[in-house]
């Protein structure tokens, strides 16, 4: 053990005197939220430091405090954010939820934002142009139609010219209709896979160009139900899935470009993603004018019904705060060093541990009784006991 006094103790003192300099000045013109990780990180390797140096021998104590700053270093590294510089962001679904926040926070730090829309003249597109200033260009986007993607790759060329687009985010999608793999139509699969996997590689295909020529990042907004099997969401799951595989090749194969591929895996948020009454109700007619009679009566029209409340539920998420998701796209968008994979929200990383790491039948126990609906189907129900005469 040694005292701070002693010349051991000065020279540990200078040290991390000198590295948290070092991490202060690399970190000072980051984002406000980076910056206090910082500043915690720095006050732990103090705290650390006087471990070190108050219990183990100098040799010990000096050998894993620098092994301690080396790790916090490379980590506080991965912080560091590029300027914006008069960056190009081209953002998809940008009318509500996820991206409508995003256009409005990367307009506000400088970016020029190109944010694909659903319906030009509708409430969201017009309230990002009333919000926004001239860097904000809203563009007609629907994924699923290949010419209005290529018009909007025009109209993004006509402006970035040579200097391509930094990042795009394919963040358009739709949940369609919850229920039992069995009850969801054809109709249902096919929308979630045009919009949520195929209007996705539509848009990566025709502003690759772009990309490549920036040397940016691709980032595609997959969800919690891509990488975790969530009963109900069969359609939803699938599409999310195949967009989480597609990615993960597409950040092998664009590496030699010196293009960064991210996936965004949410948990559950609040957002117009889950819907709207009028949508549920034409869904459930689909469902139930596309079903075969036999699976009809074995599920019963009373669980059938039912399904809509979960609509109900979802929609309803406690959970309204977009900024974890926000912060970890501006840090996919903007980090020196960004990650492949960001898991905003509540546990939504835990349970990507557990469908990862437990054994089948452990996850998919967990996962049951997490989200326990207690629905049954008719031909399951158990039939009431007859009464006892008495």
């Amino acid at each position: 053990m040694i005292t701070f006094f002693s010349e051991e103790g000065l020279l540990s003192l200078v040290t991390v005197a000198v590295f948290g300099g070092l991490v202060l000045y690399k970190q000072k013109n980051n984002h406000d939220k980076i910056g206090n990780k910082v500043a915690y990180s720095v006050t732990l390797l103090f705290l650390g430091e006087v471990y070190c140096f108050s219990c183990l021998s100098y040799f010990w104590g000096f050998s894993l405090f620098s092994l301690v700053c080396i790790i916090s270093y490379i980590y506080l590294s991965g912080q560091e954010m590029l300027p914006v510089d008069q960056k190009a962001v081209l953002i998809t679904g940008g009318g509500s939820g996820f991206g409508h926040a995003l256009a409005k926070l990367l307009d506000k730090l400088g970016f020029i934002v190109f944010a694909g829309v659903l319906n030009e003249r509708g409430p969201g597109a017009e309230e990002l142009r009333r919000s926004s200033s001239e860097r904000l260009t809203v563009l007609q986007m629907d994924v699923t139609k290949p010419a209005q993607v290529k018009e909007a790759y025009r109209r993004v060329l006509e402006k970035v010219q040579d200097t391509g687009l930094w990042a795009v985010v394919n963040n358009a999608g739709i949940i369609g209709y919850v229920g039992d793999g069995e009850l969801t139509s054809m109709n249902v699969f096919r929308q979630c896979m045009e919009v949520n996997f195929f209007g996705a590689i539509e848009v990566t295909k025709t502003f690759l160009p772009l990309l490549r020529k920036a040397k940016g990042r691709l980032i595609n907004v997959s969800s919690m139900a891509g990488a975790t099997p969530f009963s109900y969401l069969c359609a939803y799951g699938s599409s999310k899935a195949a967009l989480t595989m597609f990615s993960g090749i597409l950040r092998q194969e664009l590496s030699r470009w010196g293009v960064k591929v991210v996936l965004i895996q949410p948990g559950g948020f609040r957002t117009s993603i889950h819907g709207s009454p009028e949508l549920w109700d034409a869904l459930e007619k689909d469902l139930l004018e596309n079903l075969q009679e036999d699976v009809k009566e074995d599920y019963g029209i009373g669980y059938i019904q039912a399904l809509k409340n979960l609509l109900k539920a979802m929609s309803k998420y406690p959970i309204t705060d977009l900024s974890p998701v926000l912060f970890d796209l501006l840090h996919a968008i903007l980090s020196k060093h960004s990650f492949a994979l960001y898991t905003p929200g509540k546990n939504s990383y835990l349970f990507l541990c557990i469908s990862s790491f437990f054994p089948i039948w452990v996850s998919d126990a967990l996962i049951k009784t997490i989200f326990n609906f207690k629905l049954v189907p008719k031909a399951l129900q158990k039939p009431d006991p007859p009464n006892k005469k008495l």
